[in-house]
């Protein structure tokens, strides 16, 4: 079986303004994406987004995330949760002896974790892939 060709990863960051002409693009390395996003893959996993309730944030259904079981969750992180045994993409909100997932948007209530009977924060969101067309 051959191994698929990977794309190319340019060496040169790429300016979200007027590209300038006289710099010529440089192909570059392949890039797996694999490296890049797996800090630690055999804790790492990939999940599809479903609805809008991180729309604020730019993540809509059909994007990809990767979630890093091994880091420890703080405050401002995007996580995975899993509340009363379905899971859910939030920002984790702490504050003194109490925690809440709150959505990116305004449509949605925030989650108290310190009243919920079956909470578990089950990794941090590292990576997003958008799908922009």
């Amino acid at each position: 079986m051959d191994t698929p060709q990977l794309p190319p990863l340019i060496d040169q960051p790429i300016k979200a303004g007027f590209p300038n002409p006289a710099e010529d693009a440089q192909a570059g390395n392949p890039l797996d994406l694999n490296q890049l996003v797996l800090k630690h893959p055999a804790a790492t996993f990939y999940l599809k987004v479903e609805g809008d309730s991180m729309q604020g944030i730019g993540l809509k259904t059909g994007d990809v995330v990767a979630v890093d079981r091994s880091l420890e969750p703080r405050h401002g992180d995007v996580v995975v949760a899993a509340v009363n045994g379905e899971f859910t993409l939030k920002r984790l909100k702490k504050e003194t002896g109490k925690a809440w997932l709150v959505a990116e948007n305004p449509q949605f209530a925030p989650i108290a974790l310190h009243e919920a009977d079956d909470a578990v924060i089950w990794g941090v969101v590292t990576y997003a892939i958008q799908k922009l067309r």
